[in-house]
């Protein structure tokens, strides 16, 4: 076999939810393309518009391509398996800006697996990311009717701020550290 063509798997985690499931937890590579299609074509049209800010009834390639095409350091995306089908039941995107002081940050779980927790353990994994790269602050933009994820993300510690000019959204930031 020649080592100098095989892309190396990324390494996975198995992290428990609050729930007391446990689910596997990797960094994409760009064969995971497919696998994100799949999950954006099962989570429903208001959760694709929740995570893209925009309606879209499928996500293709242009928009999947900046999510598997990464550095895996200034942005890293993870999908989280349900280990007893592989299957995606969740994704999680870090993207840092230039200096390395703010992260923003877009979780987006399938419903069936909601409030089971797999939010809370993507934002864990991502905190804990943002911390080893030494991001000052993560922010995530949501609109203002996504409930549940500006409740949990201020459960996690993130502090809501208006956005200015556009009263639809809200930026909600966390301080790692001064």
């Amino acid at each position: 076999m020649n080592t100098e063509t095989v892309e190396a798997l990324p390494a996975v985690i198995e992290v428990r939810t609050r729930s007391g499931a446990v689910i596997a937890v990797r960094p994409v590579t760009v064969a995971d393309e497919p696998l994100l299609e799949e999950f954006f074509d099962r989570v429903s049209d208001e959760d694709r518009r929740f995570r893209f800010l925009s309606a879209h009834k499928h996500v293709g390639h242009q928009v999947l391509a900046p999510m598997v095409e990464v550095d895996h350091f200034r942005t890293e995306t993870w999908i989280a398996f349900d280990e007893a089908s592989d299957t995606v039941i969740g994704t999680a995107m870090l993207a840092c800006d230039n200096p390395l002081d703010t992260g923003e940050i877009a979780v987006s779980v399938c419903s069936n697996w909601r409030g089971k927790g797999v939010g809370w353990a993507l934002l864990d994994v991502i905190a804990d990311a943002a911390r080893h790269r030494g991001l000052r602050r993560v922010i995530s933009i949501e609109d203002r009717e996504n409930h549940a994820a500006i409740d949990l993300e201020r459960e996690k510690g993130f502090v809501p701020h208006a956005v200015e000019g556009d009263a639809t959204l809200v930026m909600l930031e966390k301080i790692l550290r001064d």
